[in-house]
């Protein structure tokens, strides 16, 4: 069966797939049907997981697959669990590996249910458990944010190669399979399709490279090669960027839950408890339903304390995670990203997290004082990927329509604040489709706010009328 008219086959999403997904998918399926794998090249917010999971829906209602493993990078891993929730339309098991290695063992010799069998789990776990995962013996392997294993050489890579060589279909997915070196491109695709550019990264490299350079260790692609190169990277590709799907909207909002680690989640309870009972000691009023709502936020942040960074700890990486993996993926794809956030030691944090990656950055916060020149750094300047706004101080009067990527560290409680900042990229001046991204914490107030946000409510209205019906306002 060929998929060439992409309306005549079903892919069991509860969705209504976008026409480009649909293509997606369409190219997709016939590059898995001739017994090889595929690309996905899809922009973040052009909806490649959704995709991937009508893929897989159509391989399974074929009966082709009844185990699939997903390696994505920590942070998103919760991800693949919310959206086959909300959109797969078939019979799946989903487990996203965890915890002790035991306990991840025990875990994959458990999974082996009559629906399709889905394991999620992380890069690192995945090299390290590769015995494991490959006794299981999946049928498909997806390889999430492909540039994690762009380095041919490294143990997670050289894992995902030997489970994809013994994988009947792979799919790899990736908002762009080139990075800052086209010489990337080789180990994404010795695990995706080993057909296309070989198994020897040495053979490849002589084929399509000269090295140039002091020692000759720049890679630097031979122009006689280069139309063959793009002929063979594109032969299992489907490429989709914003700003050519025009069945897209002007922006596209994703809320993307971050779980926060065991120990960090039993000081949040434990909090959640302690603000109650404040709550029961005095008048509820709603200066003092903000205040426990504060407390709460912070952690959900990472840090519990003042609002300084003197006196203040940090009990959470799980957001700072995320956000890595965010801004990795930007810079990857060359896209500029406005990371907002509302506390001064998140900023502090993110701006440490950036320096130890080599990114440069502007930031606007109350402590900055030289703001336009921070503005016209990160609008101007190609080198600077990354604008980092304290919410309270970037939302009015900016413009950083170089980016298109907004991520939400934190929020404040504000609607007012929270449009205003979401204009900075989405205003005049901007020719292309934003994505805004929220970082929430699973399970905590973090939620609570979102939805206010998103219904446009009056959240301390709602949690003082939660206590008063008898509920503790912040569970």
């Amino acid at each position: 069966m060929g998929y060439n008219n992409t309306h005549s086959f079903e892919l069991a999403i509860r969705a209504a797939p976008f026409e480009h997904q649909r293509q997606a998918a369409a190219f997709a399926l016939n590059c898995l049907q001739r017994g090889g794998g595929a690309a996905l090249l899809m922009e973040m917010g052009t909806g490649k997981t959704l995709t991937s999971i009508g893929i897989v829906g159509r391989l399974r209602m074929e009966g082709m697959i009844s185990r699939l493993l997903i390696v994505a990078p920590l942070s998103i891993l919760g991800v693949w669990r919310d959206e086959f929730d909300k959109f797969a339309g078939y019979d799946y098991c989903l487990t996203v590996l965890e915890g002790t290695a035991a306990k991840k063992v025990d875990t994959i010799r458990h999974m082996t249910g009559r629906s399709l069998q889905v394991l999620v789990i992380n890069y690192e776990s995945a090299w390290r458990m590769e015995k494991e995962l490959a006794g299981w013996r999946p049928d498909m392997i997806i390889c999430d944010e492909g540039h994690k294993i762009k380095t041919h050489n490294i143990a997670a890579s050289k894992a995902m190669h030997r489970l994809g060589a013994k994988a009947k279909y792979r799919l790899l997915l990736t908002g762009t399979i080139i990075t800052n070196k086209p010489v990337d491109v080789f180990s994404q695709y010795k695990f995706c399709d080993p057909t296309v550019f070989g198994n020897s990264f040495y053979q490849f490299r002589n084929r399509y490279f000269d090295m140039v350079g002091f020692g000759g260790y720049t890679p630097v692609m031979k122009r006689s090669m280069e139309s063959e190169f793009m002929e063979r990277l594109h032969s299992i590709a489907f490429r989709a960027t914003k700003a050519e799907c025009l069945d897209l909207p002007d922006f596209t909002d994703i809320v993307q839950r971050v779980d926060l680690e065991p120990q960090a989640m039993r000081i949040y309870r434990n909090l959640v408890r302690d603000s109650y009972a404040e709550l029961a000691e005095g008048t509820v009023t709603v200066t003092n339903v903000l205040t426990q709502l504060l407390r709460l936020s912070q952690l959900t942040g990472g840090f519990i304390g003042g609002d300084g960074d003197e006196g203040t700890t940090q009990v959470s990486e799980a957001k700072m995670e995320a956000l890595g993996d965010l801004v990795d993926s930007a810079v990857a794809d060359g896209r500029k990203i406005v990371v907002i956030a509302r506390f001064v030691p998140e900023i502090h944090a993110i701006g440490k997290m950036l320096e130890k990656k080599g990114i440069r950055f502007a930031q606007v916060s109350g402590e900055i004082k030289d703001r336009s020149d921070q503005i016209v750094l990160f609008q101007k300047d190609s080198e600077v990927p990354v604008f980092i706004g304290q919410i309270s101080t970037a939302g009015l009067g900016i413009t950083l329509t170089a980016a298109t990527l907004m991520v939400f560290y934190s929020l404040d409680y504000s609607m007012s604040n929270y449009e205003q900042t979401r204009a900075r990229i989405h205003r005049a001046g901007q020719k292309n489709e934003c994505t805004y991204i929220h970082l929430v914490a699973r399970g905590t107030v973090d939620e609570k706010v979102m939805k206010a946000l998103r219904d446009k409510a009056n959240l301390a209205k709602a949690l003082v009328d939660d206590y008063r019906a008898g509920m503790n306002p912040f569970n």
